[in-house]
């Protein structure tokens, strides 16, 4: 993936379809849009940077995980089997990314408010909370599910602005390389030597 920052306006719309699609319970963002305000009154501005996991070449959550519920597919994806996962955390210590989300208690938004008992789900929780397991850890999977149907991530497909890129990164003539080929492109952290599949244009 590729992310042009000169593009991104900041509108969070990959956070909440990444939440749309992937129904995450309250807490969990596996996408999120980081903000910061540079410079002063009359020219400050505000500089929007999306983050998700970089799903590594080299991924330090796989190597720490002592059950192996982390592994990095052929394609490069890194993904968490919740079956194998004892939530001990170590891979979020590991990731340099902050990309991961513990699931200390799966609850509905509107579980506990007003008069709606504290196990309250939706209609749409029940279903989207089933692949889930309380006391594990999760982070963003590239929406493979959608992957394999032939779709862009949600957050990809979802940016009004185009700033998100998709493709095989193998690939010279895919989208994201041409998209890096005349800018400066970089990934996060690369000085950890993780070797990230996201990259940034600046």
């Amino acid at each position: 993936m590729v992310i042009d920052l000169k593009r991104c306006i900041g509108c969070h719309a990959c956070t909440i379809a990444c939440k749309a699609e992937n129904a995450t319970p309250p807490g969990v963002f596996w996408s999120r849009v980081l903000e910061r305000e540079e410079g002063k009154y009359p020219t400050a501005r505000r500089v929007f940077f999306p983050v998700l996991c970089n799903h590594c070449a080299d991924p330090p959550c796989q190597k720490v995980c002592p059950t192996g519920a982390t592994s990095k597919r052929a394609d490069g994806i890194v993904l968490v089997d919740y079956n194998k996962c004892i939530g001990c955390r170590a891979c979020m210590t590991a990731c340099p990314y902050q990309a991961r989300f513990f699931l200390k208690e799966i609850k509905g938004y509107y579980a506990g408010v007003g008069t709606t008992p504290k196990d309250y789900l939706t209609p749409y929780e029940k279903v989207g909370y089933a692949k889930f397991r309380k006391g594990t850890v999760t982070k963003c999977t590239f929406c493979e599910h959608r992957l394999v149907q032939g779709l862009e991530p949600a957050c990809v497909q979802t940016c009004i602005t185009k700033a998100r890129i998709f493709g095989d990164l193998d690939n010279p003539q895919s989208e994201p390389r041409l998209a890096m080929r005349d800018r400066h492109a970089f990934q996060l952290r690369a000085e950890v030597g993780t070797d990230p599949s996201v990259y940034y244009i600046a």
